[in-house]
């Protein structure tokens, strides 16, 4: 059986619209805890909603980076989240990733979440934190190519459901979510295509 690609800078150095939906589907490992990555979001720096929206900050500058670094940022002052740069050096884009279908290190998952619900570890940018234990200090700013991050490509191409995003109050129209079709492990389901 071939050995999964591992995925490189070079990739996320594209447009965060071409990045997203081929990260589903991907494996990411941290200090090997991890998944199948199954949902994703889109971040533009044209975007509103981005956080490299309105220029360069302290708490940002890692998004204006070059690509294939991640980007960690505190949610409502409690949950860390996970993004990806994207786009070439200067442009401020990145990929937050949602949901993982965890599948590597769940009794670590399991501990750090206080709970063994296999579909509630992960399922949520704050829980994927939680359960991958990132941390601002450790891994904002880290190489996705570099211990104690891995990701792998796809092993099959998987079948990807777009929608709008959520958890934001800006440019929520935009179908900048994408996610695996038919997963239980989702942070929240996607609308039905009509």
């Amino acid at each position: 059986m071939p050995k999964p690609k591992q995925l490189k800078a070079n990739f996320f150095a594209r447009s965060v619209h071409h990045v997203a939906p081929e990260l589903i589907g991907a494996t990411l490992l941290v200090d090997g805890v991890g998944g199948r990555i199954v949902e994703v979001e889109a971040y533009h720096h044209t975007d509103p909603a981005a956080h490299s929206f309105g220029g360069r900050t302290e708490r940002n500058a890692v998004m204006f980076g070059p690509p294939g670094h991640a980007y960690v940022y505190r949610s409502y002052g409690i949950h860390w989240c996970l993004n990806f740069i994207c786009e070439p050096e200067g442009s401020a884009s990145g990929i937050l990733i949602r949901a993982i279908e965890p599948t590597a290190g769940l009794p670590a998952m399991r501990r750090r979440r206080g709970l063994k619900d296999e579909r509630l570890l992960c399922s949520g940018p704050g829980r994927l934190g939680e359960a991958l234990g990132i941390a601002r200090a450790k891994h904002n700013g880290a190489r996705l190519d570099h211990a104690p991050f891995a990701v792998f490509a796809p092993e099959a191409r998987p079948e990807i459901i777009a929608g709008p995003r959520i958890g934001i109050s800006k440019a929520t129209e935009l179908p900048w979510r994408y996610g695996l079709k038919g997963s239980k492990f989702v942070s929240k389901r996607f609308p039905e295509a009509g």
